[in-house]
């Protein structure tokens, strides 16, 4: 049977957790101020101390690109609010999220002083503004990360991956990572107290703090050209590539015209 975190220490990482996100939300008021390079040193140091607060270890796997490769989007499966620090821990990259978001209080602020990108999900015509943005920001040699399910899962299953934003990997030339997260307890089983599904953020956090531990298995999966290929291919090759990583079903079963030519 799976132990819990007694309560004392589950107080003290919860005081810790509240001075780190103080400490970061005073830094992200002068992080755009910096360069890059600096930019990113602050974001994957503050990134590993809040994982080594809430004692998740991160297991880092595959081949991280390096600064060399001048374009770079990631795709990744989402399970949970940790997945933006478990990706920027390992390799400092903007995010992609949803415009709630930044309504968030404290974490809006955040978010947005670090270079999130908003989008607003509910207008279709919002993903051709968010493509270009994120094109814009590939060709300045900085990471993005999609989460092309839309939403998060338990862990134990993928959703369809959608292609609005790997357009943007097509526009800009780059590379296409996928990534894959998996969360894990001490027992080895997948942790679904990591998952991010119909709660608030703080019975998630709770969740989290009763976990004695949890390890996090981040996939880096190898890259594809995206030049010859059109946004539906790379959704469904990114999907394939996640769900073999996991040893998950692939969701998606339909069959679809590949041959598209890729939209605006």
């Amino acid at each position: 049977m799976q132990k819990t975190t007694p309560l004392l220490l589950r107080m003290i990482r919860l005081l810790q957790l509240c001075c780190h996100v103080a400490s970061g939300y005073l830094q992200s008021i002068v992080y755009p101020y910096f360069p890059v390079f600096i930019q990113r040193s602050m974001m994957q140091r503050w990134s590993e101390r809040l994982l080594t607060i809430l004692n998740i270890k991160l297991k880092c796997q595959g081949r991280v690109p390096g600064w060399e490769i001048p374009r770079a989007l990631f795709a990744a499966n989402h399970v949970s609010w940790l997945d933006v620090c478990v990706v920027m821990a390992a390799c400092p990259t903007r995010f992609v999220a949803k415009a709630e978001i930044n309504g968030w209080p404290l974490l809006g602020l955040l978010s947005k002083n670090a270079g999130t990108l908003f989008i607003e999900r509910s207008k279709r015509s919002d993903t051709v503004r968010i493509n270009r943005h994120i094109s814009d920001v590939l060709e300045t040699s900085q990471r993005v990360t999609v989460f092309p399910e839309g939403t998060t899962t338990n862990g134990k299953q993928l959703y369809h991956f959608h292609a609005s934003l790997l357009q943007s990997a097509i526009t800009a030339d780059a590379l296409l990572y996928p990534v894959a997260i998996g969360y894990r307890n001490t027992t080895g089983e997948v942790c679904e107290d990591a998952a991010y599904i119909d709660s608030s953020l703080w019975i998630s956090l709770q969740n989290i703090l009763r976990q004695p531990g949890i390890v996090v298995e981040l996939t880096f999966n190898e890259p594809i050209a995206c030049g010859t290929k059109n946004r539906r291919e790379l959704a469904r090759l990114a999907e394939r590539a996640i769900a073999d990583t996991l040893s998950l079903p692939i969701p998606h079963k339909k069959t679809e015209k590949l041959s598209d030519p890729p939209a605006e």
